[in-house]
């Protein structure tokens, strides 16, 4: 992968939260920003409730009933 590419992705992380960046002389260090993630996991966790609530009532419904 290249440099431009690894920095994109980077940024993009960046700019949902999900890391954190310091300046250490002409680089840049990144490291995983743990509040972003556990913001993540719990907007995943609240869809994916949602969701399979939802499939296992779908799935559960008598055949009769299905559309």
């Amino acid at each position: 992968m290249s440099r431009p590419a690894v920095s994109q992705h980077l940024r993009v992380l960046k700019e949902a939260g999900l890391v954190i960046d310091r300046r250490a002389g002409n680089r840049s260090i990144y490291r995983v920003d743990t509040d972003g993630l556990a913001k993540l996991r719990a907007d995943l966790d609240r869809f994916w409730s949602g969701a399979l609530t939802a499939y296992k009532a779908a799935v559960e419904q008598p055949e009769e009933e299905v559309p």
